[in-house]
Order: C-alpha cells, then structure tokens, then sequence
C-alpha cells in the first residue's frame, strides 16, 4: 500500500510539516496497517516532531523502518513512546540493495528469534562486552536533536553511529559536540557501521578511540550499517550485548516479542 498524499511537495519537503505529521499519525491509527517503511531520506523529519500525537502512536504500536534522516523519528518514537523501532533500508534503497539486506530486514521485522547482527570484517578499537538497549542511527542528524526537547538520552546504551559525506574535520566536531554535552557518558557499547564516502576510515576510528581515551566501552567498526549497498537492519531500542572479541551484536529476545515501555 502506497500511503496517499505520499507525492505532495512544498519546495524541496514531501508537502507541508502538518501534512507529513499528519500522513504518519494516520498511518499508526489504522489498524490495517502491520508496519510502516520509509519511501526515502534526505531531511525533513525533524520538521515534523512536534507535530506528532504521542499518545496516538502509543496505543497503536507498529513496525517503523527507515535510516539517515529518519534517526530522529526512531529515536523520538523510542523515548515518547516506548516503541522499537527499526534502522534498516527504506523503498528506494531496496532497489539498489543486495538480495540479502531484504532478508535481513524480513528477518528483523517478522523473526520470533533473537537476532544476532555481526560484522563481516571487524575491526575492534576497543575490547570487551556491553549490555544495554542499542540507541542511535545517522550521526549528523541525531547532532541536530541536541538542545530541544526530543534529544537523545543515551546513558546505559550500546550507540550505534553511522553518517554519509562528512569531511573529517566535520565528524570531529560531530563527536565533540556530543562529548560536551555529555552524551556519551555512561555508554556501555559503541557500534560503527558505514561512513560512506567520509574519507580514511582509519583517521575515523582514532577518533573513536581518542573521545573515550582507551578507557571507555567496547567499540567495534565494520558493521554493514547505513548508507553503503549493505544496510542491514538494526532494532532500536530492544538490549543486546556487544561482544568486541565476536565482532556480534546479540539481541535478548525478537523484536516482535517487545512491547511498548
């Protein structure tokens, strides 16, 4: 089902923020409707938060997929509603995605299961396990919540970061923002997927590794998240634990089985 209105436009937005508040409160209120995906990133979402009816979507809890801009939105419907949300490909990056990254996300999204998301190759910066709900998504877009209402709490949470285009120097400021403002305090894992076309990913990483000064959580990159042709698909807000030396993130139990906090 393709949602109505999905085609307005206002300048370079899907229509007015009332009306795209307005599809997505919609969208949570019938009861026809299983699960929700994102046709498309880009910006916008942020827009719209102060346009949702919370109390709404939680009684009406539904799958929601998306990424990049969409990180506001999981993150959002996490800590207003109690939902878990999902970080995982939207309508227009399926079609340029490998066959597996839509098994991953049926997977996700149907399995009764805990999921175990591991990365392909690695790369460990700091070892060791956490455990804690999994919170996160596209770096710059979650930079953007900080100082309103909806900003991200992350203590106790493995975060997982992931961003597309950033020059260094930018992702540098990114980091140190959410260091000052204490964001990341109290983490308890750190996963990295793709920094798609963001330069050196070794420069990437010691950053990472320079923020929490070698004794901070377990921090692992490598993970097949985010903007690159891989996306696997990640739940929100469910616990796992991260095992460094695996290179794993396991889940506790499927996210179809969580039900609204």
């Amino acid at each position: 089902m393709v949602s109505q209105g999905l085609f307005e436009q206002d300048n370079y937005l899907a229509g007015s923020d009332r009306h795209r508040a307005e599809q997505l409160n919609r969208l949570f209120s019938d009861d026809s409707i299983q699960a929700i995906i994102c046709a498309r990133g880009g910006y916008g979402t942020l827009r719209i938060l102060s346009e949702l009816d919370f109390d709404l979507i939680r009684s009406n809890p539904k799958i929601l997929v998306g990424f990049s801009d969409v990180s506001s939105l999981l993150s959002v419907l996490i800590q207003q509603c109690g939902l878990v949300t999902f970080h995982g490909p939207m309508v227009t990056s399926l079609a340029f995605s490998e066959k597996a990254v839509g098994e991953a996300l049926l997977e996700a999204i149907s399995g009764s299961e805990p999921l175990t998301v591991s990365a392909k190759a690695p790369v460990v910066l700091q070892n060791g396990q956490g455990t804690g709900p999994v919170a996160g998504g596209n770096l710059t877009t979650l930079c953007h919540m900080l100082g309103t209402p909806y900003a991200p709490v992350w203590k106790g949470h493995i975060l997982f970061l992931e961003d597309l285009n950033e020059a260094l120097y930018r992702i540098d400021r990114m980091l140190t923002q959410l260091k000052l403002a204490g964001c990341l305090d109290g983490l308890t894992g750190v996963v990295l997927g793709s920094f798609k076309d963001c330069g050196d990913p070794d420069a990437i990483y010691r950053l990472f590794m320079d923020l929490f000064d070698y004794e901070g959580p377990p921090i692992v990159a490598g993970f097949d998240i985010g903007h690159g042709s891989a996306n696997v698909t990640l739940p929100i807000g469910l616990p796992a634990t991260l095992d460094a030396g695996r290179g794993t993130l396991e889940y506790h139990s499927a996210a179809t089985q969580a039900k609204p906090a």
